[in-house]
């Protein structure tokens, strides 16, 4: 007879529980974000500029009225709960005006920033690494733009301009502000057109333009990025000045709109302080953090200022070490 064999039950085993994340596995931040977040003052000058941005993202949501209403019960009101800000003289709402206006403002800074910074990079790039008649013709461009005083070439042009929307101001400041960091942006490249990656990409065949704008430009973003923060808060406050003199486009909320309509209402003579402070202070705000970030990226992007960094992180620590060394030692006793 033959045997039954016993049938043996196959259990699969346990799936094994998935290994913890690493920090290969966690959420890399860029290269670039990664070094402005290690320089002190960059970091304080993002959290200021980040607040701004975040507060014109969400400005349909917590602005409280229509910034171009009138309502003459509330006219002339000082700040308070009901008005954070306070109200104009035809009692528009200043906080709405504020937090509205920042879109337009920061969207023209941006643009103008980023159109001149365009015209910068290309033009100095190519006029360095060309040479000969191209460079001579842009190198000219640049002197002329460079000679003509930049304020009262804008306040002519906006004189002259029927139509002052935010297009037309974006062009007109991009057009005029980017000849000064094209001087800077030449000056590098010609530094950068003669160096062994440079030579061995002629060598391979490669194009100029590819030479250009994948084998120089990329060993210059840190000062591409400079070009574009300083140009960035030079058009903010270059628009909101033109706009505060009856310049610039009036007729869209703004800071400098609010600016303008504040000083046509005469409000520091009747002591309407909050008209022009709350503007003044986001405009502030925002300037002063894109002078810290544009402050980081020259520590970060010019060894000598890295090294004298370090160094005064390095003196500052001897002299508090002695203070830290003996609250230690206190506490010790303390606890003894």
């Amino acid at each position: 007879m033959s045997q039954i064999q016993p049938t043996v039950e196959v259990v699969p085993p346990e799936a094994a529980p998935p290994p913890p994340l690493g920090p290969a596995h966690r959420l890399r931040l860029p290269g670039w974000m990664r070094l402005l977040l290690s320089n002190p003052k960059s970091r304080v000058g993002l959290v200021m500029v980040g607040f701004m941005v975040i507060v014109a993202l969400i400005a349909p949501l917590i602005s409280v009225s229509d910034p171009t209403a009138f309502n003459l019960l509330a006219a002339g009101q000082a700040p308070s709960w009901h008005h954070l800000f306070g109200t104009t003289d035809q009692g528009s709402d200043i906080f709405s005006q504020v937090v509205v206006g920042s879109r337009r403002s920061l969207l023209l800074g941006a643009a103008a920033g980023a159109l001149a910074t365009l015209l910068a990079t290309v033009l100095g790039l190519i006029a360095a690494y060309s040479g000969g008649i191209a460079d001579d013709a842009i190198n000219f461009l640049i002197n002329v733009f460079l000679v003509i005083p930049v304020i009262p070439l804008l306040v002519v042009i906006s004189a002259y301009l029927k139509n002052r929307n935010m297009g037309t101001m974006i062009l007109v400041l991009g057009l005029t502000l980017w000849a000064f960091e094209a001087r800077i942006l030449r000056g590098q490249a010609l530094t950068l057109r003669n160096r062994d990656f440079v030579q061995a990409a002629k060598v391979a065949g490669e194009s100029t333009l590819r030479i250009v704008f994948g084998e120089i430009m990329p060993n210059m973003i840190s000062r591409i990025a400079a070009a574009f923060v300083l140009v960035f808060y030079v058009s903010l406050l270059v628009d909101a000045g033109l706009t505060f003199l009856g310049l610039g486009d009036t007729t869209h909320t703004s800071w400098g709109m609010t600016l303008y309509w504040a000083q046509s209402l005469s409000a520091v003579e009747q002591g309407e302080w909050w008209l022009f402070m709350f503007p003044g202070m986001a405009l502030v705000i925002t300037v002063l953090g894109l002078t810290f970030v544009l402050a980081g990226i020259d520590e970060i992007s010019n060894p000598r200022l890295r090294n004298d960094m370090r160094t005064r992180r390095r003196l500052v620590r001897r002299l508090i070490a002695p203070f830290v060394s003996g609250r230690a030692a206190l506490h010790t006793e303390e606890t003894v």
